[in-house]
């Protein structure tokens, strides 16, 4: 679970901070107060990709991070990090520049990692996904987690890729001499390319990390030497001064022994203090100020940079360029004599690929069956007791890709006697919400991810549907966290914790603020939701109902 999200000059958010519970935890507020903005920052923490629309005017970063229970993390990254506490602080930063740093406590990693405790404990379901959902490639990713075959679609894609791989060296051997050599030549410049710069695993990211080190390292060391001097070094330096202080004490312990603790707490300090001036001094010592440095590392970013620009948007696809390229030049270098060994490769990865289409198949067929049942049963608790859901799977042989051989298509009839129809075709705003939430529910019971957020999965819901809403996001809650924001008050008188987004305006600046709401507040909240601005005696009675009922 997420225990502490802190969000600084995000947009309107000049700085959040939030404890957050366990359970079902809403946020309301009235449109563009700032609500979605959060929920945009934890994305951007979890390895989302970067705005620099988000940066709020004026400032030099933003900075968003998050505290979460370090059960949630892959077992693999916690030993990687040596992570051994019962939490894990992540941090994520973007530069004015646009760069981007992160770091799980006080360690510098990739994003990816960022992106894998995401991946791991966290399931996001934003505004846009209500029409994400309508894609037959969503779909397919859907009935995939629902079927737990995760480990079958890396199967799956890495038999792929040999099969494509041996299929273009195939192709290259019936190529004409002169093509195949001008092919092996570009493919031999381009692998020189990147084995002439020979850039190692998230090496941009490290020369991201220090490079602000560098470019203001004399104004570092002047800051470094200024407070070594206040603390050590002048003639009314502070350790100076604590130590006469200190004395003083001892003298006036003797006279009356009650002041001996404060001697003993002021000598503590100094203790701490002494050790504070000794590490900014050896900190003063390492830096580094020499101008060929600086210009080693920019230089060196500028090379990976080009690498990334002509092979991947990362240096993990440069490396899966280079690995793409070997293969190609040593396909293309010996394609004659290799023909027939290759042919007979082919035939055997393509039995292997088809062997796994079926099984996958096979088991997304039966998957399909599932989900029909889970989604018709959670639809109907939903308000659409007459909905038809059908999860369709069709296999074509031969059509082989990454996923394999199947194409998946939700199809919805939302009322009697209309035909099942492609979602995209059938749903309208306010159904596709409750499509999402339901298939949503249905996946969380399968894969019990720690922590679900919604981004006003109540869109265009309103009534007992709400309430049936409300109910349903507070049972999701159970055993784990839920994250929501909503307009609906049916929503959020189920929450566990209710906290309020709204905008304040002091010293010509916009900020967003932030406050949990109890007792009376959260009644007149409820009461807003309710009935407008004005808050009526009617509307605190429907409030107090609702909160009531909810909790009864």
């Amino acid at each position: 679970m997420l225990r502490r999200l802190t969000v600084v000059n995000f947009a309107v958010a000049e700085r959040v901070e939030l404890e957050l519970p366990e359970g079902f935890v809403v946020f309301t507020g009235e449109t563009g107060a700032g609500k979605s903005i959060l929920l945009e920052a934890l994305s951007f923490l979890l390895g989302a990709r970067a705005s620099s629309s988000w940066l709020r005017a004026g400032a030099d970063r933003l900075e968003v991070e998050g505290v979460f229970d370090a059960a949630d993390l892959p077992a693999d990254l916690r030993e990687r990090c040596k992570l051994s506490g019962p939490t894990v602080r992540a941090r994520r930063e973007l530069d004015a520049a646009g760069k981007t740093r992160a770091a799980l406590e006080s360690q510098a990693v990739p994003v990816a990692a960022l992106a894998a405790l995401g991946e791991a404990a966290v399931e996001i379901s934003g505004q846009h996904e209500h029409q994400t959902l309508t894609r037959p490639a969503a779909q397919l990713e859907v009935l995939d987690r629902y079927a737990g075959l995760e480990a079958e679609r890396a199967q799956l894609a890495r038999a792929h890729a040999r099969w494509a791989a041996l299929r273009a060296r195939l192709e290259a051997a019936t190529m004409s001499d002169a093509e195949r050599r001008k092919r092996a030549e570009l493919a031999r410049f381009q692998l020189e390319e990147i084995d002439a710069v020979a850039p190692r695993p998230g090496e941009d990211e490290e020369l991201d990390a220090r490079l602000p080190r560098l470019k203001n390292a004399g104004r570092l060391r002047a800051l470094a030497e200024q407070v070594y001097g206040q603390l050590y070094a002048e003639e009314s330096a502070a350790l100076t001064l604590l130590l006469k202080a200190e004395r003083a004490l001892g003298d006036l312990a003797k006279i009356d022994p009650s002041a001996a603790r404060l001697r003993t707490e002021l000598e503590a300090a100094r203790l701490s203090a002494e050790a504070v001036a000794r590490e900014v001094g050896d900190y003063r010592d390492r830096i580094d100020a020499d101008p060929t440095a600086l210009d080693a590392l920019l230089a060196r970013q500028e090379a990976l940079a080009k690498l990334k620009r002509r092979h991947g948007a990362t240096l993990a696809e440069v490396a899966a360029a280079r690995a793409r390229l070997a293969e190609e030049i040593d396909g293309l270098e010996n394609a004659d004599a290799r023909r027939e060994q290759t042919r007979a490769e082919l035939e055997a990865a393509q039995r292997e690929l088809s062997r796994l289409c079926d099984g996958v198949h096979a088991r997304r067929a039966k998957a399909a069956k599932r989900l029909d049942a889970a989604a018709l049963q959670e639809l109907k608790s939903l308000g659409m007791p007459q909905a038809r859901f059908e999860c369709a799977v069709e296999m074509e042989e031969g059509r082989w890709s990454a996923t394999g051989a199947d194409a998946v298509e939700f199809l919805l009839a939302a009322n009697p006697g209309e035909p099942a129809r492609p979602l995209r075709a059938a749903a309208s705003g306010g159904e596709l919400s409750r499509v999402m939430l339901a298939l949503k529910t249905a996946l969380a019971r399968a894969d019990r991810t720690p922590l679900l957020v919604f981004d006003e999965a109540d869109a265009g819901v309103g009534g007992e549907v709400a309430a049936a809403v409300g109910r349903k996001l507070a049972a999701l809650a159970r055993g784990r966290q839920v994250l929501c924001v909503t307009h609906l008050p049916q929503v959020a008188c189920r929450a566990d914790a209710h906290f309020h987004v709204a905008k304040e305006t002091a010293g010509g600046r916009t900020r967003a603020r932030v406050e949990r709401l109890e007792g009376r507040a959260r009644l007149e909240a409820v009461a807003r939701m309710l009935g407008g601005r004005e808050v009526t005696e009617a509307g605190l009675r429907h409030a107090r109902e609702l909160l009531e009922s909810a909790n009864a």
